[in-house]
């Protein structure tokens, strides 16, 4: 530990990497903002180095009102699936599959939104932006969160973990699975199930099961449990595309050590998005959020400028004007 100039001390971890803030906690730990620097003193410590992403899929929907258009949900479920199929050829199941645990981050395609200044960021940024959806050029999908997940099969046999009933619940209730709800073992299937009611919070901005009261946690898991499979899928997905329910019950219908179909399911959407002639462009309804607002305040600024007169004073109906442009 190195003592700053001021009254807080600093922190090097493994030589390389000084500890800025805490910028999130868990269950397993703790989460900090570091600098990267060249040299420093240290202290023995367990760290994992992670990138700084950009805020969540929940975070981007709060600060989309609430509302995704089809074309954000479909090109986001395209890049889900990929993200939770490259998970299980891991061998390994999520078991927390939620809104909360997608971040964007800067891929390959962050060029494709041309007003965006995140495209011209490096991937090194030392500002927190999981609570910024400030970053219009966000376009890559990445799946976080591994303390509830498990592995399914065994890396050299390719085993299958057995079957097994009578399990607490694992994850969050909101999307569980409904054969996590009744104590199955969970596997591949359950995953995607989830994946499927998230694109359905997407589309209906609430689940049926959502607000339930109840005086106990355990009473409040029975009553989603119950409203959930009691809310045909036919009726979840009323007012929406076809696809959205064949998904859901294809995931439904696989066996427990079943390998879903990733590509088919992909195809679903890929399909759907065609049909509706929209273009896989990357621009999800965030970017075309921040892009709107950075016209809006370059086009008040400009006629904020022509509003001077000669003098560079202000008359009295320039100044009304200038009073509406304010937002």
């Amino acid at each position: 530990m190195a003592s700053s100039s001021g009254s807080k001390a600093e922190f090097i971890v493994g030589g390389k990497y000084k500890l800025v803030r805490k910028i999130g906690s868990g269950s397993f730990g703790d989460i900090y903002l570091a600098i990267n620097i060249t040299n420093g003193e240290e202290k023995d410590y367990n760290v994992l180095v992670m990138d700084l992403l950009g805020p969540s899929l929940e975070d981007l929907f709060n600060f989309c009102s609430r509302r995704f258009t089809m074309k954000t949900v479909l090109m986001l479920a395209d890049q889900m699936i990929s993200r939770i199929e490259y998970v299980h050829t891991k061998n390994f199941i999520h078991r927390d599959i939620k809104p909360d645990n997608f971040l964007m981050g800067i891929g390959r395609h962050c060029n494709k939104c041309l007003e965006s200044p995140v495209g011209k960021r490096k991937r090194s940024m030392t500002v927190s932006t999981s609570q910024d959806p400030s970053f219009s050029g966000l376009n890559q999908l990445f799946l976080i969160d591994f303390g509830l997940a498990k592995k399914y099969r065994d890396n050299r046999t390719r085993q299958h973990i057995p079957y097994r009933e009578d399990k607490n619940l694992t994850g969050t209730a909101r999307y569980a699975s409904i054969n996590a709800h009744l104590g199955i073992e969970q596997s591949r299937r359950d995953d995607m199930e989830s994946l499927g009611y998230v694109l359905m919070y997407f589309n209906r901005t609430s689940l049926p099961w959502q607000g339930l009261k109840a005086a106990t946690k355990k009473q409040k898991y029975e009553k989603i449990s119950e409203k959930k499979m009691s809310t045909p899928v036919e009726v979840l997905c009323k007012g929406f595309p076809a696809e959205f329910a064949m998904y859901l019950n294809y995931c439904r219908g696989l066996r427990f050590e079943e390998a879903p179909d990733y590509m088919y399911l992909r195809q679903l959407f890929r399909i759907l998005f065609r049909t509706l002639n929209h273009q896989y462009d990357y621009t999800f309804d965030w970017t075309m959020l921040k892009q709107k607002a950075a016209q809006q305040a370059a086009s008040s600024s400009g006629q904020g400028q022509q509003a001077q007169t000669p003098t560079g004073k202000q008359t009295d109906k320039t100044k009304s004007n200038m009073k509406a442009m304010v937002f």
